[in-house]
């Protein structure tokens, strides 16, 4: 069969577009014939190609950098990644893949070759940094005054872990309530109410921040059709065995199951 490596330049795309054409595209719509999308399908010869050209570019760029453990040169946190990428079909037909990570890359969300985040709270100036930098000052003044005498200061000590409580839980609740996504009809739905639906009280910690739903998003916004999702970890696993580098896992069902349920729906 033809080679159908992906010859992907590493250079920046084109603005709001991460899509990346598999070289061959004769050998690709051959390989994705009755091909049709569900999460936790097995794994498909068009995503190993690309997962490898995903992995070239991680080992090879010079863009940012990323502590991942796998070598003397970072610095900080080894802090290992889940990446994603969705083999995609364009709405002219040509066969490609999106790429996304889990979380924050670098300290940052956006990268070239990489989707957006489905909401972008390192903005600068957006609530949730304002937010953080609150938490972190009432946090400042609990210190100095545990530092200074705990006893004496118990009353205004509780009274600041009161209203820390209380700032985290609301700005936990106006984050999630900016993460809204979009289905394959086209319909758009809040993260609170996805997850209420499966029961949740409310969404976990993190959810809406893992690769296969960033992908859905962005392939779903340019109408692009799904065809199938590999997802692995790269990088050391920072505090157990759980994760393996360079090792494939399914996408995690209790961040994920709900969402995907909705985005996959008409």
């Amino acid at each position: 069969m033809t080679d159908t490596r992906d010859e992907c330049p590493q250079t920046v795309p084109a603005p709001g577009n991460a899509f990346c054409r598999f070289e061959d595209q004769d050998a690709a719509q051959f390989m994705a014939k009755a091909l049709t999308f569900h999460p936790d399908d097995a794994l498909h010869p068009l995503c190993e190609i690309a997962v490898t050209a995903l992995q070239q570019h991680l080992a090879g760029q010079h863009e940012w950098k990323h502590n991942f453990g796998l070598d003397s040169n970072g610095a900080g946190a080894v802090i290992g990644k889940m990446f994603g990428i969705l083999v995609v079909r364009a709405n002219d037909g040509t066969l490609g893949y999106l790429s996304a990570f889990s979380g924050k890359l670098a300290n940052g969300n956006h990268h070239d070759k990489f989707v957006s985040p489905v909401f972008d709270g390192l903005k600068a100036g957006s609530f949730l940094n304002t937010g953080m930098i609150r938490l972190s000052a009432i946090n400042g003044k609990i210190a100095a005054l545990v530092q200074e005498d705990a006893i004496f200061h118990q009353a205004a000590i509780t009274q600041l872990k009161e209203l820390r409580k209380t700032h985290s839980i609301a700005l936990q609740k106006k984050l999630h309530k900016q993460y809204n996504f979009r289905n394959k009809a086209g319909r758009v739905k809040n993260m609170v109410d996805i997850f209420t639906t499966h029961g949740y009280r409310q969404p976990p910690a993190g959810a809406g921040e893992c690769a296969g739903p960033k992908l859905l998003q962005y392939a779903f916004h340019h109408q692009m059709e799904p065809l199938a999702l590999a997802e692995f970890w790269w990088g050391l696993s920072p505090k157990s065995n759980t994760w393996k580098h360079g090792a494939y896992y399914k996408p995690c069902k209790e961040k994920c199951a709900p969402i995907f349920d909705y985005m996959l729906s008409e």
